[in-house]
């Protein structure tokens, strides 16, 4: 069939102006009869005119002959139709169908004269094969069984409604997709089970998309449209998997053209609030779209990060930040570093932070708060992974918490460099975890030392507050040789490394290797006396004898460590007299020793310690001189 175009005026041999098709339809195959009858009708459809001829219009239109026959002048010569959905194109073809000219029905145009033909009413009633039922056997043949087909049709209705809503049409062709998408699934499980069933060992990789997966045409439907289809396909049993990729697609050529890449752009400009509104009522309907909420959720976690991300920037409800916060928290141990570094919205803030620690936060509080009884997933575990024990190392959720752990310290580093970061909402992540959550603290102490070096005058009682969260006896060797010598950290905490140093130096040289470093590890994470050499080969009794052993091992060292300080204490005092005596104004370094002795000799009195410069106890020269006889033999 040959193409339809716009037909024009054109003046007839007896001077008459009549509706005469264009050139390229003189040329096709199928013309407008050539007829020197002047018109007796003017369609008016907006700025458009056609002049026709009343008699092919009432024979094949109930509209056109219902007002006609209504009309109290009988030789009523206009007529307006400026409402028929399509406007001048669709009236067109739908007159050329009543002249008789076999009028070609595409996907662009099928919509259009459905709705037309509506419109005109132009049904059986008044001649068979009317457009109307041509129209139908088109959608019932071509559109309806097939996804793509329908989704391009969907898309003309957009701009036809009411009038498509009032026929049907639209909520016909949204449940052919989704009866069709659903079939299409059904018969790919059912081949991908065929060809799998012998290999049944082969692990489970999701294919990729082929390059004309239909969800991708979804892209061009509005939102509405796009809501009630995915509405639609949900309900009949769509793949969460195959839901979340739609929901990624749509988002992504949805958000792109919104963003604005001109830098001439003043923020808060009407142009910029308008972007807003559109990518916040995008979002919205985004996260309202999302599968059930899930730790084996389906939706990736860059994509939850993204929509999080663009929530924040277009200043979204409160509730969907608090459902993408939930979100990313069930699944937190999935995430990198990426995935959190949030910006804030510091909009007319020129003293805000970089990033929005506070959902970050929530999002952590969220993940420690988790009740595994209350996730449905774990109703569908197997005996093998129930037999865990949650609390221990190893464990699913431990792993998990590890995870977490390192993401945190490193999330910490990143965000410390910030200079308009507050200490309160540093130390608040700091001390979020539990003290099992980290095996070793090097990566914790490494945020607190950046965090110190860009805040140099944050308060005393801060930093003591801040180094507080880091567990000494969980450093590496490398670590506490940097913490003894770094001036940024409290002077409790400097000595307090050494202490354990000592210690860990003491164990290595008496055989028990680590015994104090991982000791309180151990201690937080018991094994089941069935999972293995487990600890109760030792009795009460002979654990109570340890634990004596050890406190007089740590009472025998700790009076060694008071003597070792008092000579340090005189190599001090004898090298302040002498920095005394060759720089008389240095008071700022006699101000520090003294302050220095002072938190040393409370130190002693905490742990009920002679103060530095007193002379050691009997029990105490008793206790250093059998450790010395005993390392002699």
């Amino acid at each position: 069939m040959g193409v339809v175009t716009v037909g024009e005026l054109k003046t007839s041999i007896s001077g008459k102006r009549s509706f005469r098709p264009s050139s390229t339809i003189r040329n096709a195959a199928t013309e407008w009869p050539i007829s020197d009858v002047s018109s007796d009708v003017t369609i008016e459809i907006g700025a458009s005119s056609f002049a026709l001829h009343k008699f092919p219009l009432v024979s094949r239109s109930g509209r056109i002959r219902r007002l006609l026959i209504e009309a109290k002048d009988a030789t009523i010569s206009r007529m307006n139709l400026s409402l028929i959905p399509g406007g001048p194109e669709a009236f067109e073809l739908a007159a050329k169908f009543c002249y008789g000219i076999n009028i070609e029905i595409t996907l662009s145009n099928v919509a259009m004269l459905r709705c037309a033909a509506h419109f005109l009413e132009m049904t059986e009633e008044f001649v068979q094969k009317n457009l109307e039922a041509r129209t139908e056997a088109y959608l019932k043949d071509t559109v309806l069984p097939n996804i793509s087909n329908s989704i391009s049709v969907l898309h003309q209705c957009e701009c036809l409604s009411p009038v498509s809503e009032e026929i049907n049409l639209v909520n016909r062709l949204i449940n052919a997709i989704a009866n069709n998408a659903c079939k299409e699934q059904l018969a790919s499980g059912l081949l991908k089970l065929d060809h799998n069933f012998p290999m049944k060992t082969m692990p489970n990789i999701e294919p990729e998309t082929p390059s004309d997966w239909w969800g991708k045409s979804l892209s061009v439907l509005n939102l509405e449209f796009f809501q009630r289809v995915l509405t639609a396909v949900k309900s009949k049993g769509l793949k969460q998997d195959m839901i979340s990729k739609i929901l990624i697609n749509y988002t992504h050529n949805s958000l792109q053209g919104l963003v604005i890449r001109d830098p001439h752009i003043v923020r808060g400009s009407l142009l910029d609030m308008e972007l807003q509104k559109k990518q916040r009522v995008i979002v919205e309907a985004m996260v309202s779209l999302l599968p059930t909420q899930s730790r084996r959720s389906s939706v990736p976690m860059a994509f939850l990060s993204s929509l999080l991300k663009t929530a924040i920037a277009s200043s979204a409800s409160t509730s969907c930040r608090s459902d993408l916060e939930r979100r990313i928290g069930l699944q937190l141990d999935q995430a990198i570093l990426e995935d959190i570094l949030i910006p804030a919205n510091s909009y007319g803030n020129n003293h805000g932070t970089m990033y929005d620690t506070e959902s970050i936060l929530r999002i952590f509080s969220i993940f420690l708060n988790l009740d595994d009884d209350d996730d449905e997933d774990n109703r569908m575990r197997d005996e093998s992974e129930m037999a865990y024990d949650f609390d221990s190392p190893g464990s699913p959720k431990q792993s998990s918490i590890l995870k977490v752990s390192k993401l945190l310290d490193t999330y910490l580093a990143e965000i410390a460099l910030d200079t308009n970061l507050l200490p309160s909402k540093f130390i608040a992540l700091a001390e979020l975890l539990p003290d099992h959550a980290r095996i070793i603290s090097d990566g914790l102490y490494r945020s607190v030392d950046i965090f110190l070096k860009v805040h140099p005058n944050i308060k005393d009682s801060e930093r003591y507050r801040l180094c507080k969260t880091i567990d000494c006896q969980k450093l590496s060797q490398e670590a506490c040789s940097h913490a003894a010598q770094n001036e940024r950290l409290p002077v409790q905490m400097a000595v307090q490394v050494l202490y354990f140093e000592q210690i860990r130096l003491r164990n290595a040289m008496n055989g028990g290797h680590n015994q104090i470093f991982f000791g309180t590890i151990n201690s937080q994470f018991p094994q089941r006396s069935s999972s293995g050499a487990g600890s109760g080969a030792i009795s009460p009794r002979d654990n109570y004898a340890s634990v004596r052993r050890e406190n007089r091992e740590l009472k025998l060292e700790v009076a060694r460590m008071r003597m070792r300080l008092t000579d340090l204490e005189k190599d001090h005092v004898s090298m302040k007299q002498e920095l005394v005596r060759s720089h008389p104004a240095n008071k700022i370094f006699k101000s520090f020793t003294k302050k220095l002795s002072k938190q040393l000799n409370s130190l002693f009195r905490i742990n009920n310690l002679k103060p530095i410069g007193s002379k050691p106890n009997a029990e105490s020269r008793f206790l250093f001189q059998r450790r010395r006889r005993h390392s002699i033999s």
